[in-house]
């Protein structure tokens, strides 16, 4: 397996990372930190930042300020949604979820669905997807 590694970016100026080795290490806070660094955090409302990618899983970290909204999507493939800090409304169009710190969600593909931030939240999206 070839290590593949993000380079930085002027949006990201401390962007380089490694996003698949054998094994990838990845410090939760340092990356929650850098996110609210950033220029984008602070000009809108929300960011993210992948730090795991390969062809059968990717992982996102993903910063909501307080308030904010992802829009209606879906994924194809399953999904897992954990919440490291804050609270979040996870919505589809068949029930709605408020998960605090520490709780989590599975979601099967190709089901729509939003996130509504109700505090400042920082959550980690992991897609899964089978080669078939």
């Amino acid at each position: 397996m070839e290590n593949k590694s993000n380079e930085a970016t002027a949006l990201r100026p401390q962007g380089e990372r490694i996003l698949n080795a054998p094994l990838v290490e990845m410090d939760l806070n340092k990356f929650i930190q850098q996110i609210k660094n950033e220029t984008t955090w602070k000009s809108s409302s929300h960011n993210s930042i992948t730090i795991f990618k390969s062809e059968e899983l990717r992982i996102v970290l993903i910063g909501l300020h307080e308030n904010a909204t992802l829009k209606p999507h879906s994924a194809h493939a399953n999904i897992s949604v954990q919440v490291l800090e804050g609270d979040i409304r996870f919505i589809t169009d068949s029930e709605a979820v408020l998960l605090s710190k520490g709780q989590m969600i599975a979601l099967q593909s190709s089901i729509t669905h939003s996130v509504e931030a109700q505090a400042e939240s920082f959550i980690l999206l992991t897609v899964a997807s089978l080669k078939t």
